[in-house]
């Protein structure tokens, strides 16, 4: 993948097939390979971009002290380094908190968001869970956390059927972890996210995606999004945990793909004529 300058800071990113731009955000983790399943499927018929986060993979190692919408600063930077005016944006976990910000801040950017495994702001139980992790990397490091991890991203039936090949994402998950205190400074940014109050102003196509067993940000947060959002729709998974979208990549891509081909915006929309001309005029449309 190759690198390109957003201002303070390069990131690496992917880029395949033509089409109508569609931009892939990773959740905490922040590396582009995430959605390693997704972009071959989605290059076929979009212009599919994904990325490493700052700080993150083979981007550049800034960003120990970060909120989310510094984050979301960064895809508009890269959005604007690409020369992609608008774009279908699909956010994972914290991916989708970065996608909220943009639809609120940047909404002419945004022709369609997907909320995977997404929340609106952190409740107890989310609090609980996420400083248990942030404990569990700082007393027993980066290896520990990331097993740790696998027992919480998948359903069980997934690990113990998948127990070999998830022993090879640990390895080269941690061979690829970045600092402790950047994987600390990401988990201070995502609980200190909070933008429930606008949820309501978004006017930008979502559609929210989740798995009834996702441990993480359990099915109720995306109930609560897709409630709060105007014209929301709404797909519930009954398996899959917090990375549904590679453990039923099939259910992911058959509930996504369509909702971006509905709203994938005309190239060059025919000018009216004649009498429908005129009366599109006088209705102001």
């Amino acid at each position: 993948m190759p690198r390109i300058s957003i201002g303070d800071c390069k990131l690496h990113y992917e880029r395949q097939g033509a089409g109508f731009p569609v931009l892939f955000i990773t959740g905490l983790a922040g590396h582009a390979s995430f959605w390693r399943d997704q972009i071959p499927s989605f290059a076929r018929n979009f212009d599919v971009i994904a990325y490493d986060h700052r700080g993150v993979g083979q981007s550049d190692p800034k960003g120990t002290a970060l909120v989310i919408e510094k984050l979301a600063a960064d895809a508009v930077g890269l959005l604007d380094a690409l020369d992609v005016e608008k774009a279908h944006i699909i956010g994972h976990s914290a991916g989708g908190a970065i996608a909220q910000v943009l639809a609120i801040e940047h909404p002419q950017r945004c022709a369609s968001m997907v909320l995977a495994a997404g929340w609106t702001k952190p409740d107890a139980y989310f609090r609980r869970l996420f400083g248990l992790r942030k404990e569990l990397l700082s007393r027993l490091g980066a290896s520990s956390y990331i097993q740790a991890n696998t027992l919480l991203l998948y359903p069980a039936a997934y690990i113990a059927a998948n127990n070999e090949k998830l022993r090879q994402v640990e390895a080269q998950a941690l061979a690829n972890s970045p600092a402790s205190e950047t994987i600390a400074a990401r988990i201070d940014a995502i609980m200190a996210f909070d933008r429930t109050a606008e949820l309501g102003n978004i006017r930008t196509p979502t559609l929210v995606v989740a798995a009834q067993d996702d441990l993480i940000t359990p099915a109720y947060f995306s109930e609560d999004l897709a409630r709060r959002i105007p014209g929301a729709e709404a797909k519930f998974f009954e398996h899959g945990g917090h990375d549904f979208p590679l453990v039923v990549p099939r259910e992911f891509h058959q509930a996504v793909l369509p909702f971006l081909q509905a709203h994938t915006p005309m190239q060059h929309p025919p000018a009216p004529t004649g009498l429908t001309a005129g009366r599109l005029k006088e209705s102001g449309i």
